[in-house]
């Protein structure tokens, strides 16, 4: 098999403050790749496929437990939409990154790859 990997792209108003949050807030280990771009290793992954009208793609991040991990986001500076809701898949919230860029957040109750 000759794919080695993912590489997703957030596009944002505020690229530099967003950086600079998935480096200071999140932690995650990074290469600059010339001149301050910045390309983080993302933690482990999986994709699914979804039934749809149109052809998308969307990025979520999981954690363990929700309400902790808000708390602790929420501490360094994150904003939330709103209040965490209960899907049959999961817990759920979207997290409000810089430039606007929304990223779902949730506690999978489902089986997953990793």
């Amino acid at each position: 098999m000759t794919v080695t990997g993912a590489h997703v792209i957030l596009y944002s108003p505020e690229a530099d403050a967003l950086r600079a949050l998935l480096r200071d807030t999140f932690g995650w280990r990074n290469v600059d790749a010339g001149g301050g771009w910045l390309i983080f290793a993302l933690p482990p992954a999986e994709i699914a496929v979804h039934p749809s009208e149109r052809p998308t793609q969307e990025l979520s991040l999981m954690c363990d437990d929700l309400d902790s991990t808000m708390a602790d986001l929420s501490g360094k500076g994150i904003g939330f939409k709103g209040e965490p809701h209960d899907e049959r898949w999961g817990r759920v919230t979207t997290m409000v990154l810089p430039g606007g860029v929304d990223v779902m957040l949730y506690e999978p109750r489902h089986a997953t790859a990793i």
